[in-house]
């Protein structure tokens, strides 16, 4: 409780007393006040974290103090103190923005916990404000790294797009830096202060992908045991994240679909029609446009998502970005882990700059933190990379011989891209450009584990 400050406003001298000797014994700073003249020139002169206040006093009344903090100081939280008569106005008080009240008459226990809590909520809201602020921080436009043709476009589009109410839909290969780009836009649109909320369509089973979206009623389905809210009803007032898109089924793609366009949806299990206030942000590698062709996603809906379209280019296409994207890799990742890597040597920057990337951004991202984490010295060289990385092209396409079977180069692409990735299922199917459940039906259908 240190470094914390609480103003009691009491015109009664031995309640005052009481409280400032319990309130102190928790360390807390406290300052006192025996009217409401008294509290309100404390109150425009200091700042406090907590404001404990009587109801009823002579000529300015608690609910006057109460207002005047909400005014000066809307994050200090009041908690009202009042008697059993006048419990109708403290609720009203907590209609104008107290934090709670205490009747009289209390014990130093009541008071303690009370103060307790409101100071914790406090800590809490500091904590979620200051870590919104870094969130904002590093998703700045400026922190999308790129000064190719192809990616000052892309920050143009943001720019334009940020404040409106348009669904964007960012297409671009695996590793381009969807997700970045959709975090972007929310962070520096007026949604900000609103819940950023992400679903990722082909990470989750299909038959639960549509009560993480639209929540559902206890009972609704076997397990479900108690009344859960959906992403949609989560992010009211702020953005969805739909990443991979395209993974979902044509049914749910209907349903989707009424949400855009009415706003509206309901729980499963429930007849209530929940209506929301949602900015809809959708990625995918694929080309839906093809995909609506082949029958394989509902053009109605493309069209819907498809308002206000952005492309990310891969990054064998905007290689004049690499010596930009290593310094910012290296530096976050030196601070991460407390090293004091200074950048690379030369034989390295040549080696990223004639690499093929298949994985773009996100394999040079990864390709960067393994090496500050292994690198001894201030210069990162060809030691700390890969092997994949140091061999010549040539030699990264020797198993590619006339005469194979098309299932057998899949098949060995497969594995020596899950032996690259130390059998990670979510890296190697962000490189071979497919998601992870395609991924896993490969195996199986390889027979391996």
């Amino acid at each position: 409780m240190l470094n914390r400050k609480i103003l009691i406003v009491e015109d009664d001298s031995l309640v005052q007393a009481f409280l400032k000797e319990t309130l102190q014994r928790l360390n807390i700073g406290v300052e006192t006040a025996s009217s409401g003249e008294e509290a309100l020139e404390k109150i425009s002169s200091s700042n406090f974290d907590l404001v404990l206040s009587d109801i009823r006093m002579p000529t300015i009344s608690g609910m006057e103090v109460l207002k005047k903090v909400k005014e000066t100081t809307p994050d200090t939280k009041v908690v009202m103190m009042t008697a059993f008569g006048t419990v109708e106005n403290a609720v009203e008080a907590m209609k104008l923005g107290a934090f709670d009240y205490v009747m009289k008459p209390f014990s130093a226990d009541e008071i303690e916990i009370i103060v307790k809590k409101a100071l914790e909520y406090q800590r809490l809201v500091e904590e979620n404000k200051r870590l919104r602020s870094q969130l904002a921080g590093r998703y700045k436009f400026e922190n999308i790294v790129g000064k190719s043709p192809g990616m000052q476009k892309v920050f143009e589009q943001i720019q334009v797009v940020a404040d409106s109410k348009a669904t964007v839909l960012i297409t671009g290969d695996t590793g381009t830096g969807k997700e970045l780009v959709a975090t972007a836009l929310h962070f520096n649109s007026n949604r900000k202060d609103y819940p950023f909320i992400r679903i990722n369509c082909a990470a989750i089973p299909e038959g639960l992908i549509e009560a993480e979206l639209f929540g559902f009623e206890k009972g609704a389905f076997t397990g479900a045991i108690r009344k859960t809210a959906g992403r949609f009803e989560i992010a009211h007032g702020g953005t969805l994240l739909l990443d991979e898109i395209s993974e979902i089924s044509s049914n749910l793609q209907g349903k989707l679909l009424r949400v855009l366009q009415e706003r509206e949806f309901e729980r499963l299990g429930s007849g209530e029609t929940i209506q929301v206030d949602v900015r809809i942000i959708a990625t995918t590698n694929k080309n839906l446009a093809a995909e609506t062709k082949k029958g394989n996603f509902r053009e109605d809906l493309f069209y819907r998502l498809n308002v206000f379209p952005i492309h990310l280019p891969v990054l064998k296409d905007r290689k004049e970005d690499i010596p930009a994207l290593v310094e910012h890799f290296i530096k976050r990742y030196s601070s991460e882990n407390n090293k004091h890597i200074s950048g690379v040597s030369k034989e390295v920057m040549e080696l990223l700059l004639n690499y093929p990337w298949p994985g773009n951004v996100r394999e040079l991202e990864n390709y960067i933190e393994r090496a500050v984490v292994v690198a001894k010295n201030k210069i990162l060289s060809p030691a700390e990379f890969p092997r994949e990385l140091t061999l010549p092209v040539e030699a990264t396409q020797a198993d590619l011989q006339v005469g194979q079977s098309l299932e057998n180069l899949e098949r060995n692409l497969i594995l020596k891209t899950l032996a690259s990735y130390d059998n990670n299922q979510t890296k190697a199917a962000d490189v071979l450009g497919i998601s992870t459940r395609t991924l896993r039906n490969k195996l199986k259908e390889y027979g391996l584990k």
